[in-house]
This record gives C-alpha cells, sequence and structure tokens, in this order.
C-alpha cells in the first residue's frame, strides 16, 4: 500500500458506552433491514459439498464494474444484520455484492456433507472464483466479519499466488487471529464465558439442525452439550475434519501465521473493548506494509454504534467498509 488510509475517528453512541452493549447494539438495533432480492447462485466445492453466493446487482452496474465479496461470522449467514446492511449501502454506490453462505450456513443447511469452520480459506477462493466467472473482468474487495475475517486474512497470505488476480483488497472485521488465544480470551472473564457458552450453544443447536435436515450427512452423537466453544471444537470440529481435536485445528487456522506473506491493500479494523476478541494478538501481529491495522478504543464486537456526526447512519463500521470498497476496487 503506498500511502495509509485515512480513516475518521469512531465516537462511540453516549448510550452504548462499553464493548457489551455495543455489541448488543450492533445485532438489535439493525431494525430497517432492506428486503431481500437477492439471486442465489450454488458454489460447488472440490469435495462435493455446495455453498450459496447472494448477488446483488444494484441499477446501472456494468460488466467489468467493482464486486465485493462478504463472509460473514461464527454462527452467522447471508442474513446477519452487518451483512445485509453493508450489501445494501454497496448496491447504493453501485457495487455489486455477493454474500456467501459457508457450509451448512444460512441457505446452503442441506448442501454439505462436513460444516464450515475457522480455517476453510479453500473454500472462499472458490467462492471468489465463482464470482470472477460470473463478474468477468471485475476486481473483487473481501470484505471477512469476526470469524470469516480470520478466514480473508489466511486466504490473502497463505499463498499469495493461488488467489484470482481478480481479489485486489481485504477488510477484516474483528478477526480472531489467534483462535487459541481468543477462547482463553473468553475464559477469562465472567462476561466472556457468557459468550463463551451462548456461542457454543448456538454451534450445538447447528449441528443438530443440519443433522437432522440433512440425512446423508455423517451422524455424531455429543456425549453430553458443550459448555465452551473450545470444549465443541474438541469434540466436533476437530475430528470431523481430522485435526483429532481443538489444539491442531487452532494452530492450523490461525491467521497470525498468514498475515505477514499478504501482497494486497488489506484493513484491519476492531476495537480494543471487544469483549470476544482480545486486541492483543491484533498488537502482535507481524504486519507488511500493504496490511493496515486501525484499533479504536471502544465498539465491541462488530458493534461501532456512532454518535453520528459524520455518516449517514449510526453504522460507522458500515461506512468504513464502503469506502475501502471504493477506495480500493476500483
Amino acid at each position: 500500500m503506498a500511502s495509509r488510509t485515512a480513516i475518521p475517528d469512531f465516537r462511540r453512541q453516549l448510550l452504548f458506552p462499553e464493548g457489551h452493549s455495543q455489541t448488543l447494539a450492533g445485532v438489535w438495533l439493525s431494525h430497517r433491514l432492506p428486503v431481500e432480492t437477492a439471486d442465489r447462485h450454488e458454489v460447488c466445492l472440490p469435495d462435493g459439498d455446495r455453498m450459496v453466493l447472494h448477488e446483488e446487482t444494484p441499477d446501472g452496474w456494468q460488466p467489468g464494474g467493482p464486486v465485493a465479496v462478504l463472509v460473514h461470522g461464527l454462527a452467522g449467514s447471508h442474513r446477519s444484520p452487518y451483512m445485509r446492511r453493508i450489501a445494501c449501502k454497496l448496491s447504493a454506490k453501485g457495487i455489486r455484492s455477493y454474500r456467501l453462505d459457508l457450509r451448512t450456513c444460512g441457505a446452503g443447511l442441506t448442501l454439505a456433507h462436513r460444516p464450515y469452520n475457522s480455517g476453510r480459506s479453500a473454500d472462499v477462493r472458490e467462492a471468489i472464483r465463482a464470482v470472477t466467472q460470473r463478474s468477468p473482468g471485475s476486481p473483487v474487495g473481501l470484505l471477512g466479519f469476526s470469524m470469516g475475517a480470520n478466514i480473508a486474512l489466511k486466504l490473502a497470505g497463505e499463498d499469495p499466488r493461488s488467489n484470482p488476480p481478480e481479489l485486489v483488497s481485504v477488510f477484516a472485521v474483528c478477526p480472531p487471529v489467534d483462535l487459541k488465544r481468543c477462547v482463553r480470551h473468553l475464559q477469562a472473564t465472567l462476561l466472556g464465558r457468557m459468550y463463551d457458552r451462548y456461542f457454543a450453544k448456538l454451534l450445538w443447536k447447528h449441528v443438530q439442525a443440519w443433522q437432522s435436515a440433512t440425512p446423508t450427512a455423517p451422524r455424531f452423537d455429543f456425549p453430553h452439550r458443550p459448555r465452551s466453544i473450545e470444549e465443541f471444537d474438541d469434540l466436533f470440529t476437530g475430528p470431523i475434519w481430522g485435526y483429532g481435536s481443538s489444539g491442531p485445528y487452532y494452530a492450523e487456522a490461525s491467521a497470525w501465521q498468514y498475515v505477514p506473506d499478504i501482497t494486497v491493500p488489506t484493513l484491519i479494523v476492531a476495537a480494543q473493548d471487544d469483549p470476544m476478541v482480545a486486541p492483543e494478538p491484533l498488537r502482535d501481529l507481524r504486519r507488511p506494509p500493504p496490511v493496515q491495522l486501525f484499533l479504536t478504543r471502544g465498539g465491541g464486537h462488530l458493534g461501532f454504534r456512532s454518535r453520528n456526526r459524520h455518516d449517514p447512519d449510526r453504522h460507522w463500521l458500515d461506512w468504513r467498509a464502503v469506502e475501502w470498497v471504493q477506495q480500493t476496487v476500483n
């Protein structure tokens, strides 16, 4: 990156003064979400599983115009509020967007025989290739959120030469770049343990729903309901993907080790008061010149509910994503 991107400061809305309330506000104050109008496209993966892309093409978009691919976080989908808000705002700026449902997520619940995990960069690479076939000649920006941000950073740096040449930039929000440190951060406080139990329950329920809806999915009986994300990964993710347990899975899937080899303009945005993802692993990253880190004092996890001084609404994060795509995808 030849120059650093100018980013306006985040000033949190006074009603949400700390990370937990900011995190909840980002989810529950998205009441004016647009009506779903996206076209669905399936992505076939080398092992026979499928994912789903949700395409929004604005009026007046021309072939070769800018494209953004959005990847959701843990227990999310194309329907996640931040995904829908940002896709709508990209469309208003004339940018075609594709929201990806990872394996077994959203519209892809019954289309895969193995579920998603935090290291499936190869799946996202296949999705980008599918996008370039649908949008030939278009530059592509990759936007990842939370777990999806870890995947995006891993993809960008693990083998840059294998990435489609159309991939020109990455925007990564609140990435858990060191999965082991992330789960231990959750376990260190009462609030963190509440989030940990909540997501472990969501993941466990997701597996039940997936297996119930997909008769051909492998059967897996939990000895008990997992009480933490790490326990879920020990019991389920590690074994089903051949890692054995959470340790080797976290070691291979964590993006921190791939960031030094990123060659495309990349912006990482995170908050110091994120109740789920600690800022220390982000500060410790060895960042090459193309990678910029913008660490705000507040904002929580995917919250960033602002005082509305510079943007058309209070969703500060949405506008930084749109601006980044406008600046780098052309």
